[in-house]
């Protein structure tokens, strides 16, 4: 309970230090210049609206998860957040005064709200460091008994949470009367990779007894988030139409022509200056061309600036690992800053891509997904996109069977207004380096095994 005090009273006060300096500056100055009469109405009117925007997006960056995001990724949610709708307003005071407007004094109120928000996160997360205390988690897993595979989903989780969770104990799901009466015990029960069977004698377990319960879904559960109730009886039916093989739509397709339009004209001096820098740190080819697959699995010839050695695939094709010494120089800034990903706006244009939709996967990767998870080709159902749910949930080491739940989500809850979130969220991806972490050398020599040769290089 007190680390609900303190999350609820550290919120209050990010909204108040934010939305207070947004306030002080546009009455100071900005208000001014938008509106020439009825100014009291309008800075309240611009204040709410800013209110509302900031609110909006802290939630959708998680500005305000302190318990289970580090100090800077919650300082970086806020600074995107409250950075946003101050530039939407700024904005907003231009079009209304039809001038440019001075922006130093909004630059000025940002650092500050910088600063505010920064020492508040601060101090929430020492004082929860301080008080919360990890709920006594029991782990149920299925599959081979192996507490091998427990013991690295376990770490997966304290990594990052641990002063969230604790383990105390770990039952595998055929042990059906350890883990009920594990349950009694625990604070909170995760399951993970149990049968539908046993996973529903858990959950009314822990549904009886009040416990939180999480699972890992499986692909039922997926599907079932595309399901819609239908009352042809008195008793409830559940409905579930396969999203069709032209789900992208017209309107879909408009957007991403316009959005990749937009984005080439905007991008074209770093694309141009990451083109020279390519070029003149070897002298080979700017691009590189890989075979990918898209909706229907349509093959496709993916566009990306170079970010490897010329040779870099010579002897067999081999998924890029952490510290992997065949990516170049310019090649390890312009994948921190995924610059590397911008050719792929024309694939956009051209129709093999769309802005927001499932990774495409190489020809050869996908043989090899496929073969150990069959519903791997679900993510065919749509058309490739740039950035999409597993980009910005996940990594580019997420293992595949991660990457497909994530994927699959996508497919079954997909609308203009997630691709607008998803859109969004890419943003915060940018900052955050370790979302393009390479593989381990283990996992890529995995994926390297059955896999054919190609004469492009990354």
């Amino acid at each position: 309970m007190r680390d609900k005090k303190i999350t609820v009273a550290a919120s209050i006060l990010l909204v108040a230090i934010n939305v207070g300096l947004f306030l002080f500056v546009w009455r100071l100055y900005y208000n001014a210049y938008a509106f020439r009469a009825h100014r009291a109405e309008g800075l309240i009117g611009a204040t709410v609206v800013y209110y509302a925007l900031y609110r909006w997006l802290s939630r959708l960056y998680r500005g305000y998860a302190f318990a289970s995001t580090s100090i800077g990724d919650t300082v970086l949610s806020q600074f995107i957040s409250f950075g946003l709708a101050d530039l939407l307003m700024y904005a907003a005071c231009c079009l209304l005064r039809r001038q440019y407007v001075n922006i130093l004094p909004g630059t000025v109120i940002v650092a500050w709200q910088l600063a505010g928000s920064t020492l508040v996160i601060w101090l929430a997360k020492k004082l929860l460091y301080r008080f919360i205390q990890p709920a006594q988690t029991l782990l149920i897993y299925g599959g081979a008994e192996n507490p091998a595979r427990a013991k690295r989903f376990i770490g997966r989780i304290r990594s990052r949470y641990g002063h969230l969770f604790f383990f105390p104990t770990v039952v595998h799901e055929a042990r059906t009367e350890d883990a009920l009466c594990a349950i009694e015990r625990a604070e909170a029960v995760m399951c993970m990779n149990v049968s539908l069977e046993k996973r529903a004698l858990y959950e009314n377990a822990c549904m009886s007894t009040g416990r939180t319960f999480y699972y890992v879904p499986e692909f039922v559960d997926i599907v079932s988030r595309g399901s819609a109730v239908k009352h042809f009886l008195d008793t409830p039916l559940m409905r579930y139409e396969p999203v069709p093989a032209q789900g992208n739509g017209l309107v879909k397709r408009a957007i991403d022509i316009a959005f990749s339009l937009v984005c080439l004209i905007a991008f074209s001096p770093f694309m141009l200056l990451t083109a020279l820098c390519v070029k003149l740190e070897d002298g080979g080819p700017v691009f590189y061309r890989q075979e990918r697959l898209t909706q229907n699995g349509r093959s496709f010839r993916i566009i990306k600036f170079r970010s490897m050695t010329q040779d870099a695939e010579a002897d067999g094709i081999h998924p890029a690992t952490r510290a992997d010494a065949r990516v170049t120089r310019v090649g390890r800034i312009i994948r921190r800053i995924r610059l590397d990903e911008t050719p792929q706006l024309f694939n956009v244009l051209r129709g093999d891509m769309s802005i927001v939709g499932p990774r495409p996967e190489r020809v050869e990767h996908y043989e090899i997904y496929e073969r150990e998870l069959p519903e791997f080709r679900y993510r065919l159902r749509v058309r490739a996109g740039l950035t999409g749910y597993a980009q910005v949930y996940g990594k580019y080491n997420t293992a595949p069977e991660d990457k497909l739940l994530l994927d699959l989500l996508y497919i079954e809850e997909q609308s203009l207004l997630l691709d607008f979130k998803l859109v969004l969220l890419t943003l915060k991806t940018l900052f955050q380096p370790e979302r393009s972490e390479g593989f381990s050398a283990v996992a890529s020599a995995r994926m390297s095994e059955g896999a054919k040769p190609k004469e492009d290089a990354r």
